[in-house]
């Protein structure tokens, strides 16, 4: 059976009153995109409905495979699309839709008509029933079930005829960039990547920022970040990425600080510089992949430690989950096998036997007084080298 097109359906953008709009042009906006390399599609909106129209020959699987990185669409219904809406024509349409999508007709069925356009001589309560009626007699299998039917025929009819009996799920969430932008500090691990699908899933658009170390960490670690950025693209749309080299700092920290401070010292500095590029690139608020005392530096006390050198709102959508919830769904979006590849990030490379867990303030800033006499030069030199590549999804 030949889609002509997919009505799109959404949820949360429904509650969204006089500004649905809004979030109506931004979900369309995204769907035009991912289907770009499919086909040529014309994406339009009427009446509380999105469609997307195919305009020659496509691959449904991957159009279907774009349309499921979608943040705000709820669910994907492909159609028969006609022009024709007499009679004669509807019954014969359902019919033939019945008998090629269903080859067994030992199922129950309920038809769902909507009758948009009001000129139609027949209301909707009687199309349903009438067409009903000429499934039965066409296939007397078929069995009419109103409250739990193994087969819904959704039936509009507005300026042309369209029908679906299947609702593909979607991602949910709200359109990528009608909430506003954010830094996700992003590292070659697991939690990272997942705690930027997540905030772009409540509709936040991403910059993000990576700290490389050379020669501690090689290129390869490099290209990991890189293409974890791109899956994660595929989802959030294009991801400014920016590349911070972080070596003299890391080696600054280590020669004048307790090495028992050292992972919540760097983390301290990464965030002051993630929050500056987070300014400069109008961002307004920070994503980390932190998850409530997975490691010594994720302990509430580190946390709050980490936390007192930002000003921006840090958002940490991991923070309550335990590992394997959150490797469940690096896998379902597709980092996870990129993320255990073994090239060590920075932070890995510095890390102190014994950390420590319950990290003072007062005493870490007196450690970070030590570096009094070169953090500011060694800030700035590591902020004017930033390396910046557009990641798009792959």
């Amino acid at each position: 059976m030949e889609w002509k097109a997919f009505l799109i359906k959404y949820a949360e953008i429904g509650t969204k009153g006089k500004n649905r709009i809004l979030f109506e042009e931004a979900l369309m906006n995204r769907i035009r995109e991912v289907l770009e390399p499919v086909g040529a599609f014309t994406v339009s909106r009427e009446a509380g409905r999105i469609f997307a129209e195919a305009e020659g020959s496509y691959d449904f699987d991957e159009a279907v495979a774009a349309l499921r990185t979608v943040f705000g669409i709820a669910g994907i219904c492909p159609m028969v699309v006609d022009e024709d809406d007499s009679w004669d024509h509807l019954v014969r349409m359902v019919c033939d839709y019945v008998d090629s999508r269903y080859p067994d007709k030992h199922k129950t069925f309920k038809v769902i008509a909507r009758r948009a356009k009001k000129s139609y001589p027949i209301e909707s309560m009687q199309i349903n029933s009438d067409l009903g009626e000429q499934l039965l007699l066409r296939f007397p299998e078929l069995k009419v079930d109103v409250h739990n039917p193994q087969i819904s025929l959704h039936l509009e009819i507005r300026h042309r005829v369209y029908l679906y009996s299947e609702i593909l799920p979607g991602p949910g969430g709200m359109p990528v960039g009608t909430n506003g932008k954010a830094m996700l500090l992003l590292s070659g691990g697991i939690d990272s990547p997942v705690a930027g699908y997540m905030v772009a899933k409540r509709g936040v658009l991403l910059e993000a920022v990576y700290f490389h170390a050379p020669p501690y960490t090689s290129e390869r670690a490099k290209q990991k970040v890189l293409d974890l950025a791109g899956i994660v693209a595929r989802y959030s749309g294009a991801i400014r990425l920016h590349i911070v080299n972080f070596t003299d700092i890391q080696l600054a920290i280590y020669e004048k600080c307790p090495h028992d401070e050292l992972t919540i010292i760097m983390r301290r500095y990464m965030m002051k510089i993630a929050e500056h590029l987070a300014a400069e690139n109008g961002c307004l608020a920070l994503v980390t992949g932190e998850s409530l005392g997975q490691v010594a530096s994720q302990t509430i006390q580190s946390l709050a430690v980490t936390n007192e050198v930002c000003d921006m709102p840090v958002f940490r959508p991991c923070i309550g989950m335990d590992k394997q919830e959150i490797v469940d769904i690096s896998e379902k979006i597709g980092t996870y096998e990129t993320s255990i590849q073994p090239y060590e990030d920075c932070c890995t490379i510095f890390v102190a036997k014994h950390p420590v867990t319950k990290p003072n303030l007062r005493i870490i800033r007196r450690s970070e007084s030590r570096l009094d006499d070169v953090i500011d030069g060694l800030m700035e030199q590591a902020l004017s080298g930033v390396e910046t590549v557009v990641c798009r999804g792959k």
